[in-house]
């Protein structure tokens, strides 16, 4: 299935990925693969001393979950070129092992670059758990995919351009 095109977007568009549950042995491999093996996140007893009471996921874990979570929607597969920043991200909540996470994404501003057969597109991400309260979020800005090729040439500069060329 082909994805959506810059022109297919408009600002405030909102949509609600599917559940993904996030498992002790999620918490265990991202440790793996990152490299973090700080206690808070591993060790049940010295989690129980922290602030938390328990073991809780690693903050970033739930920020790779969400690059999964949008491509399961399927907007931009196939259109999206690059991510180009994730910005004014905050953790609000902690995720624990056995929390559902979901996102909503909202679609706060596109522009068409220069080149014109593509644009910027600023997403707003809001990550929930299972009660709705939200644990995370910021926004991820994307370059995609332009269904049609425009000029930033406006048409006062084409008739100039024209009107000096005569």
């Amino acid at each position: 299935m082909l994805g959506l095109f810059l022109e297919d977007l408009e600002e405030n568009q909102v949509f609600v990925s599917r559940g993904r549950t996030v498992t002790e042995t999620d918490i265990v491999n991202f440790a793996g693969l990152s490299g973090d093996f700080n206690p808070i996140h591993l060790d049940r007893e010295a989690a129980a001393e922290g602030g938390y009471g328990r073991p809780v996921a690693h903050g970033v874990l739930a920020i790779s979950m969400v690059t999964g979570l949008i491509d399961s929607l399927g907007l931009f597969r196939q259109t999206m070129i690059a991510m180009l920043g994730i910005d004014e991200w905050r953790f609000h909540h902690p995720v624990f092992a056995g929390d559902t996470i979901r996102l909503r994404l909202t679609i706060l501003s596109t522009r068409r670059t220069r080149a014109g057969d593509r644009g910027v597109v600023v997403r707003g991400i809001e990550v929930l758990n299972q009660r709705g309260e939200i644990v995370q979020s910021g926004t991820i800005t994307v370059m995609v995919k332009a269904r049609e090729t425009r000029s930033e040439e406006s048409a006062e500069q084409v008739d100039r351009r024209i009107g000096t060329e005569a």
